[in-house]
This record gives structure tokens, C-alpha cells and sequence, in this order.
């Protein structure tokens, strides 16, 4: 029941505001933003406690599957989208108030924010293969809109290479698809099981060897553009960056995830048809050289939501180093980093709209003194940046130290002294980049305040949940990510052995 729900909410939502955007309501688009957040929030919980004590729960014939896997996806989505837009609604009424957008466009733009939760939705919870790629595919299409909200000449730029670069690379996912589902046709009893993905995986080692090698390239290459790896990232930080604040954080702490997941679930088919070897070779070669190139971009950044997207690469590709590494900690560090950096970069492109909004500049030159203009923006700024960097207390210093620490045990020490490096490199420039915008003078024409205590306490929110999950995880925190791990090894685990790292057991 809470599959269906959960979907049908926003797919309701967003009809709603769409027509609330013809009789020009603004009060009708917020009500039902704020019921949908609330709705989605619920039944994202909800179903993931049906999760954790049935082990998985499946609807319509099958069509739709959600285990420990995909449930920490689904509740990414719900609580992360909860918070995401309950920001939305400080920097849309401040947007709308400074004449950035119409009525029509800002109840539109919810009409579209729902409507992207419903394709996330679908692509994380589906079974069949098809509607996967279909739900990707459907994700891109339902948020260019939103990319492209100001109807400027770079954000429409941002929206088309969007478009273009993902549908041309969620194209190579779908010859993947394809040749997974031919495979599994000639192999099942009932070919047209073959469209469901807990079918194939509990006869992936009666696959073709030779097409699932061609299909894990193609389904790599294809849903590893939405993932943000390179060489297939250009799209990403035109994005990002052009896209409204809370778009931008949703595009980074929640799709990138979604696309990851697709990625994961024909790692599981490869890894058992074919062995781990090749798929986590490739996964290791993307993940590093897309964590190389993003740190060398970061560097260089001037803009502050650029450099936050080209975080967004370097991060994917710390998650994609963690299943290249496999093994219990390898891919419990990859599963914990993909819900700590959904958190950390939520909060930051948030924070960065409140600097936008007060500056009228993403220029870390021209932002100084924030902590005179915005104190609270700029302490939460701060320290989500710190957080970015893997310093501890905060979540992403566990997550990474685990990944560092699952190399070393794999025999990948050189890479992972290489990663090191490159991850301080990335410390360098988000320090840089607190020391330009939130000390020093402000400049004289720029007001002192706050300009919505709703932006702040979803900040502030997320910048909690940080914090506590750096020193402490819940038990159906640990139990979802247990879970998923055995789900991903193929194996039946005890906790002890999935986390070997006994500290986070207390």
C-alpha cells in the first residue's frame, strides 16, 4: 500500500499545482507543497519500518520492489526532499517578492519540484528493468524545467546541454538494458519474467558472460552520466549552478543518488554472472579519475555553486571507489558516504541561496563578511563546508575514513594515498573558500539580516543530522545498511562482519 501511496502523492501534488498555476493561486501552491512534503515525508518512513521488518515489500505483480537496498534511496529521497523544500518555500517567496519569477511561473515550479519526486520515486522503487531506464530517462525531462527556471540565457544554455548529454547517455543505458533483458529472456523458464530484476538476479550466473561484460560497459557509461562520472559530467556543473538553490540541492544530494542506484543493481547482476573483478575495476577507474578531476576544478573555482557541483563529481566518485573496493566495509563506506554527502551538499546549495539572494553574486570574491550580513547563515555555511571536507566530528569523516580504511584491507594502498591526496586538495579549496566569503569586510551597499527564518531551521536541520550521524548511528540506521550489504555481496553476513569497526556498534 505505501508503494502506490508514496507515488501517487506527488504525481497528485504536482497536478495541483499545475492547476493552481492557471487560476493564479498562490496560497493553493503552497498549501499542497507543504502537504505533499509532509505526506511524502511520512510514507517514506513509514515504508522503510515495512522494510526493515518484512526484508522487503513488492506491489502490482512485482513491477514494484523495495528492499533494504533501495530503501535507503527512497528515504534519501523522502527526508532530504522534505527538507530541501521546506527551504524552498523561504528562497520562493523571497525569489517571487524580488520579482524573479511570476505567479504562474512560481506555481509552475512546484508543479515541477513534485513532479521530479515522482520520477525518483519510480526509478528507485520499480522492479522492471524498463521502467528503470524509463524513470531515469523521466527524471531528466521532468527537472530541466527546473534547471531552467529563470528563463536566462544560461540557465535555458544549462537546461538544453542538460537534456541533450544525459538523453544521449542514458541512451547507452538502455542498449545495456536490452542486452540484459535478451540474456534473460532465452534463460528463464517464462521470458516474460525477464523484465524483473529480482528474476534476473536469482539466475545472473546463468547469463551470457560475454554480453554481461558488454552490458555492465554500456550500463556504466549510460546511468554513469546521470551519476556525474567523467568524462560524461560536463552537463553537471551548468546544471547545478544555473538551477534555483533548492533545485540545485535535490539535482546533487538526491539525483545523482537515484542513477548510483541503477548502477548498483547491475553491479549485483555482474559481480554474480561474472565475478567481482571487472566491474570493480571499472567502478575504481571512474570513481578515481572522476575524484582527480573534480579536485583539480575545485581548485580553481570562483564560483561558488560550481564549486559545490564539481564536489558533487568528486563524491560520486568517492562512492564509486567504495563498491570498486568491495567487500563488507568497502561497500557499507560507499552506502554510508551516499547518505552523508546527500545531507552535506543539501545544506550547502541551500546555504548558497541564501548567499545569492543577499549578494546578487556567486562570486567567492566579491561574497565577504557573511558573518556580519548572515551570521546564522554563515555559521551553517561553515560548517557544512568543514563537514564537505571530512573534518570530524561530522558524518563524512566516518564514511570516508571507512573508505580509506577498506582500501588499505583490499591491498589498494597506493590508490588510496593517492585519494588522500586529492581529498586534500579538496580540503584546501573549501577552506579557501570559507575564509573569502564568511570573514573579512562587508561590502558597504549589502544589508545586515537574515531574510527568512525558513531557510534557516531546514539548514540547520540538516547540519544536525550531520553532526549526529558522525558520532552516532541508530540501530535501523545500521540494520538498513547491513541489509544492503548482504543484498549487494550476495551474502548473509552477521553485522560483526559487515563493520569490523566495533566503535560504531555502541
Amino acid at each position: 500500500m505505501w508503494i502506490e501511496i508514496l507515488l501517487l502523492t506527488p504525481l497528485l501534488v504536482s497536478l495541483g499545482c499545475f492547476v493552481s498555476a492557471r487560476i493564479g493561486s498562490k496560497s493553493w501552491s503552497m498549501s499542497l507543497h507543504v502537504t505533499g512534503l509532509m505526506l511524502m515525508a511520512f510514507f517514506t518512513l513509514r515504508l522503510g519500518i515495512d522494510v526493515l521488518s518484512q526484508g522487503s515489500v513488492s506491489t502490482e505483480g512485482h513491477w514494484f520492489y523495495v528492499d533494504s537496498l533501495s530503501a535507503i534511496f527512497v528515504i534519501i529521497i523522502g527526508i532530504v526532499g522534505l527538507l530541501a523544500g521546506i527551504y524552498s518555500i523561504g528562497y520562493m517567496n523571497k525569489e517571487l517578492a524580488l520579482g524573479e519569477f511570476s505567479l504562474l511561473q512560481y506555481s509552475n515550479y512546484y508543479g515541477f519540484f513534485h513532479l521530479f519526486f515522482f520520477t525518483m520515486f519510480l526509478s528507485v522503487m520499480t522492479n522492471n528493468i524498463i521502467v528503470m531506464w524509463v524513470g531515469i530517462e523521466a527524471t531528466t525531462l521532468s527537472s530541466a524545467f527546473l534547471v531552467g527556471a529563470y528563463s536566462k540565457r544560461t540557465s535555458l544554455e544549462a537546461a538544453w546541454k542538460y537534456v541533450i548529454i544525459c538523453s544521449v547517455g542514458v541512451a547507452f543505458g538502455l542498449y545495456g538494458t536490452l542486452l540484459i533483458f535478451a540474456d534473460a529472456s532465452n534463460i528463464l523458464a517464462d521470458p516474460e519474467q525477464a523484465i524483473f530484476w529480482t528474476k534476473i538476479n536469482e539466475n545472473a550466473s546463468a547469463l551470457d558472460p560475454a554480453l554481461v561484460h558488454l552490458a555492465f560497459i554500456f550500463i556504466l557509461i549510460g546511468f554513469g552520466t546521470k551519476c556525474g562520472f567523467f568524462p560524461m559530467h560536463t552537463w553537471l556543473p551548468d546544471a547545478h549552478s544555473e538551477a534555483p538553490s533548492p533545485v540545485s540541492a535535490i539535482l546533487s544530494g538526491i539525483l545523482l543518488n537515484c542513477a548510483m542506484l541503477i548502477v548498483i543493481r547491475y553491479y549485483i547482476i555482474t559481480n554474480k554472472a561474472i565475478g567481482d573483478t571487472f566491474a570493480q575495476t571499472l567502478l575504481l577507474a571512474f570513481g578515481i579519475v572522476s575524484v582527480a578531476i573534480a579536485a583539480l576544478f575545485i581548485i580553481v573555482q570562483r564560483d561558488i555553486k560550481r564549486l559545490l557541483a564539481y564536489s558533487s563529481i568528486e563524491n560520486m566518485g568517492l562512492i564509486a571507489l567504495g563498491f570498486g573496493i568491495g567487500g563488507p566495509l568497502g561497500v557499507f563506506a560507499g552506502l554510508l558516504h551516499t547518505i552523508n554527502h546527500s545531507l552535506a551538499k543539501t545544506l550547502l546549495f541551500c546555504a548558497s541561496g541564501n548567499i545569492l539572494v543577499k549578494y546578487h553574486s556567486r562570486d567567492i570574491g566579491e561574497v565577504r563578511g557573511l558573518w556580519k550580513t548572515m551570521p546564522v547563515t554563515a555559521l551553517l555555511f561553515a560548517g557544512g563546508a568543514l563537514a564537505l571536507s571530512g573534518i570530524p566530528p561530522f558524518n563524512l569523516f566516518i564514511s570516508e575514513l571507512a573508505l580509506v580504511t577498506a582500501g588499505i584491507s583490499a591491498g589498494h594502498i597506493g590508490l588510496m594515498l593517492f585519494c588522500l591526496l586529492l581529498l586534500t586538495i579538496v580540503l584546501t579549496a573549501l577552506a579557501k573558500m570559507i575564509l573569502n566569503t564568511v570573514l573579512g569586510e562587508k561590502p558597504e551597499h549589502i544589508e545586515e539580516g537574515e531574510f527568512s527564518i525558513t531557510t534557516l531551521v531546514a539548514m540547520a536541520v540538516l547540519l544536525g543530522l550531520m553532526f549526529l550521524f558522525g558520532l552516532y548511528l541508530s540501530e535501523p540506521m545500521l540494520q538498513l545498511l547491513h541489509n544492503a550489504v548482504n543484498i549487494v555481496l550476495g551474502k548473509n553476513l552477521a553485522l560483526a562482519d559487515v563493520l569490523p569497526w566495533l566503535p560504531l556498534n555502541n
